[in-house]
């Protein structure tokens, strides 16, 4: 079944968490020129200062709090945003973190797992009924899930190393993975987001789900936990990214989302950062895996008491 028609309304609103730095935040501004902006993130103080700057320039936004890392914490985000009565066009799941030392959530899961994609996939699934037809769902993916990506391989990721999303849950990985710390734990959460966006897509074909690939970004704050001489290294690699192939910058990278969320009337599309079709690892472009990685997300997720 092809995907309904795009939301045709100039009163549009768009989602975006993690919009207080990087790609988040240039993603922000750039959405502010398409409509109402609802900015998702955990710092009141910080989601003010961009909300603040965004109706400086005479455009909306409204703010709401809220830790992916702590499901239940997406789920009643979910249920602000819907009580807003805005009619949402499209959102963004930018939030996400590559953290050095391993840490737990509030309900005692692995912290990159949970924020990278438990989060996400509990905030989308929870919206997805205050949705019209025709929205668009994008997930901001890595390329570091494919083991046969040179790049990646090259700086130390050895690609997922997905076991079960029960093991995610516990920060169990797959043999074989990389030395280096925290690159198993995002790299399989971000093959979680790319099985989400390809499994979506066939799931609910009144909406649209996206997946972009934002190129190595130096300045998207993913590496704000990492040792000083390696943020350093960061530094001096954005000033020679906007030249380099397979890098870019949060303001380019922002204007390739806003483009792919406001413009593609595609589902299911996986786009580099030149905004152009790409395929992900041999793994997760198998329907099979696909609907095993969202089957078992939701059944880790019904885990958890409802809430009142």
């Amino acid at each position: 079944m092809a995907p309904s028609a795009p939301v045709s309304t100039c009163k549009k609103a768009w989602v975006i968490t993690g919009p207080t730095s990087g790609i988040g935040y240039q993603t922000a501004l750039e959405l502010a020129k398409h409509g109402t902006v609802v900015l998702v993130g955990r710092s009141k103080r910080k989601l003010d200062a961009v909300e603040g700057e965004i109706r400086s320039h005479g455009g909306q936004a409204v703010s709401v709090i809220a830790d992916l890392s702590d499901v239940t914490s997406a789920r009643r985000a979910a249920r602000e945003i819907a009580a807003l009565d805005l009619l949402i066009a499209g959102m963004v799941n930018n939030a996400g973190i590559m953290p050095v030392k391993p840490f737990t959530t509030a309900q005692g899961w692995d912290g990159t797992f949970a924020t990278d994609h438990l989060g996400p996939f509990a905030l989308t699934e929870a919206l997805i009924p205050a949705l019209p037809d025709g929205a668009n769902v994008v997930f901001i993916c890595s390329a570091v899930e494919d083991p046969e990506r040179r790049l990646a391989h090259m700086v130390g990721f050895r690609g997922a190393r997905y076991i079960s999303a029960e093991a995610s849950a516990r920060g169990e990985w797959l043999g074989g993975g990389s030395k280096m710390a925290g690159a198993d734990a995002y790299a399989t959460s971000k093959q979680g987001n790319l099985a989400t966006v390809l499994g979506f897509s066939r799931g609910f074909p009144r909406l649209r789900f996206n997946a972009v690939e934002p190129g190595v970004t130096p300045g998207s704050n993913l590496s704000r936990d990492a040792p000083a001489g390696a943020r350093a290294v960061e530094k001096v690699m954005s000033v020679f990214a906007p030249f380099m192939k397979s890098f870019s910058t949060p303001k380019r990278s922002a204007r390739v989302i806003t483009k792919v969320l406001t413009e593609s009337g595609t589902t299911g599309i996986y786009y580099d950062e030149k905004g152009k079709p790409m395929r992900g690892s041999k793994q997760v472009n198998d329907p099979a895996f696909q609907d095993r990685y969202i089957t078992e997300t939701r059944a880790l997720l019904a885990t958890l008491p409802a809430e009142a």
